[in-house]
């Protein structure tokens, strides 16, 4: 009895993993079949269904628009043409729209803004492209959103959802969807000889914005070492090649930005980043808690920049009993805007003179900024002084910046020649301590020795008869 159960069950098991793998077999050949047919519909130049055409029997008309409560527009009408060629044109209106319900369509949905309507609308995207939805939820641009800034990107607005188009296409200058919003920075790219290249060519290996960037997982390029890794991707030989002419290159490349030497018509800064002593991480603000510009703005009594008690006094709050690291200023040389960084010149013009920060009153230290990253990862500063960076009270907040010569701290080049003169000095003294107390060692065996000589002759003296030979 139990042996024929036994059997029904595994006979049983058996046919449900049948059952299983043959459904799963329908389900693969409906995904080829579909994507089979997707691709025969973009190949065909995008043909609409009958569904299709429905909807833009009415969303076709130009001039369609709803108006909504915050009194914008927010437009319907759809480019039947266009939205055939798209990507999405092979999925159909249904595709993304499913809620719709034709029997109450058009409804009287309530929509407070258009920006509502297109944060709402990502919830859509994520069904399909759930990969790239992961990667932007931690960009810079889903931080600005969450942070409600009303300009921060969402997909819809790189993505133009009726006119999408392949990845190849946003690939290109004409059609990057950055410049959008960053049309100073792209236009100073555009100018660089990475956009000349790129726009001599495709394929010229150039880099376009989402090369340094990433396409989805923006990140905040300016914070820690990240223009410096993003350099190096491509330029994976630099630090060799500049060892071949630079002093104390890899220093010059924790310190000193690209653009700084690569950007040759740039202006140039100071910044010293908050960061922990212990982590070596740059300090960071907390979302909802902003204390680095209430902090700066309280130590700036007068309003007019960090000087040098002020950054003292700034450290001291960053400093309070409980903290687990000490916060102390790392100093770095960049550029001032992001335009500017993006003003690349061809090598043959990079800036090769040391005497161009190493040299008395140098521009590139005439502005100061001290800064922490914002909760977003991009730079929090504040103005400071140029004499924070000569300032004997400054000595220890620049320090881990300082190289002989470079930031115009002459207290620091002082105290600097003097420590080489006493390490120089101590060995010296030592030796001609060890020298001078030889020579004294030989002068009293000398002394000894002359002395001993003339008790001896003094003695030989003393045993002869008075007034005649010794040998009579």
């Amino acid at each position: 009895m139990a042996s024929s159960r036994s059997s029904g069950a595994i006979s049983g098991a058996t046919a449900a993993i049948d059952a299983g793998r043959i459904v799963a077999a329908i389900v693969a050949f409906l995904v080829l079949l579909s994507g089979a047919w997707l691709n025969a519909r973009a190949a065909a130049g995008g043909a609409l269904s009958d569904a299709d055409q429905a909807c833009l029997g009415c969303h076709g008309t130009e001039g369609l628009q709803k108006k909504l409560a915050s009194k914008e527009t927010l437009l319907l009408h759809i480019p039947g043409k266009v939205f055939a060629k798209s990507v999405h044109g092979a999925i159909g209106c249904a595709g993304c729209h499913a809620e719709v319900d034709l029997a109450k369509h058009p409804s009287d949905r309530k929509i407070a803004s258009a920006r509502e309507y297109s944060v709402a609308q990502t919830g859509v995207c994520k069904t399909c492209h759930e990969d790239k939805f992961k990667l932007y939820e931690s960009s810079i641009h889903a931080a600005l959103v969450r942070a409600g800034n009303p300009a921060a990107p969402v997909c819809t607005d790189c993505h133009s959802p009726h006119e999408v188009s392949p990845k190849a296409v946003y690939e290109t200058m004409a059609s990057v969807p950055c410049k959008q919003c960053h049309v100073a920075i792209f236009n100073a790219y555009a100018g660089s000889m990475h956009g000349k290249a790129r726009s001599a060519s495709s394929k010229s290996g150039a880099p376009l914005c989402s090369d340094c960037h990433r396409a989805h997982e923006v990140m905040a390029v300016a914070a820690g070492d990240i223009p410096r890794t993003a350099c190096l991707v491509c330029h994976a030989d630099a630090l060799d090649a500049h060892r071949k002419w630079l002093p104390n290159a890899g220093l010059h490349f924790e310190v000193v930005s690209c653009p700084v030497c690569h950007a040759p018509t740039a202006q140039r800064k100071v910044d010293l980043m908050l960061v922990d002593s212990g982590t070596q991480r740059r300090v960071a603000e907390q979302h909802g808690i902003p204390q680095f510009e209430s902090r700066a703005r309280a130590a700036d009594a007068q309003g007019k920049g960090l000087d040098a008690m002020a950054l003292w006094n700034l450290l001291k709050t960053f400093n309070t009993e409980g903290m687990n690291g000490r916060t102390t200023l790392r100093g770095r040389l960049e550029v001032r805007t992001g335009a500017e960084a993006h003003q690349l010149a061809d090598k043959s013009k990079a800036i090769s003179d040391c005497n161009l920060c190493h040299r008395e009153g140098s521009a590139a230290f005439q502005s100061v900024t001290v800064s922490v990253a914002g909760p977003d990862g991009r730079p929090v500063r504040y103005g400071a002084s140029k004499e924070v960076l000569s300032s004997v009270i400054s000595v220890d907040s620049v320090s881990g910046f300082y190289t002989i010569g470079a930031t115009r701290i002459k207290l620091l080049d002082v105290l600097l020649l003097l420590a080489l003169a006493s390490g120089i000095a101590v060995p010296a003294g030592h030796l001609a301590m060890k020298y001078a107390f030889r020579l004294y060692l030989k002068r009293v065996e000398a002394e000894k020795a002359s002395a001993g000589a003339q008790a001896e002759a003094q003695s030989s003296s003393g045993d002869r008869p008075p007034g005649g030979d010794a040998t009579k």
